[in-house]
């Protein structure tokens, strides 16, 4: 029913499952491409573009998450130490929120970390209901080379930055071994170089 990527074995999600959503569908997502935004980089509409199995078997999680809540007897259950709510894609509406915190709270001995520029989307849901501890909510900066305030509902803001930034960059690479992303600490602001 929900199709669940296979992590990569190298690179920066070692070892960390995401669920994604497919951004050459994302209506957001596109708008934002053609934009100043740091999504006119995107480096997931090229992965999607390249990998065409990929990009079906993620276009199918567009429906399954948006078009209505998932009864709790489908939703998956996780081993994982943590999950990546979308190394690729972006919120559609809240009934796919709805769904991403349904899945969390199934799963409570998982961390779960969603990025997101959707603060219309949060705010709408989470004012009506609480967020699950084992849930992460970060921020994506728009631009590059801006740090954003930390909006509200949120637990971190992440900012991509240009190679020579004097901002002070503490993503590095591998996930697993960092987990500045998946763990609830005193790091709230985490910057990454363009890729």
């Amino acid at each position: 029913m929900l199709h669940i990527t296979t992590p990569s074995k190298t690179g920066k999600l070692n070892g960390i499952p995401p669920i994604n959503t497919s951004v050459l569908n994302n209506k957001f997502c596109s708008k934002m491409r053609d934009s100043d935004a740091v999504c006119n980089e995107c480096y997931a509409s090229r992965i999607e573009q390249r990998y065409t199995n990929l990009h079906l078997a993620i276009e199918k999680n567009d429906t399954v998450l948006s078009d209505s809540i998932i009864p709790i007897q489908y939703l998956p259950i996780f081993n994982n130490l943590a999950i990546r709510f979308h190394s690729l894609g972006e919120l559609i509406n809240t009934t796919h929120l709805h769904n991403f915190l349904n899945i969390a709270e199934k799963n409570p001995q998982v961390i779960f970390s969603l990025w997101s520029k959707r603060k219309d989307i949060i705010n709408k849901v989470l004012s009506k209901r609480a967020k699950p501890i084992n849930f992460i909510l970060i921020y994506s900066t728009t631009l590059i080379d801006k740090i954003s305030k930390l909006p509200k509902y949120f637990n971190k803001v992440f900012s991509v930055h240009s190679k020579g930034s004097q901002a002070a960059i503490n993503c590095h690479g591998a996930c697993k071994t960092c987990m500045l992303c998946y763990s609830h600490n005193d790091t709230i602001y985490i910057n990454e170089i363009v890729k």
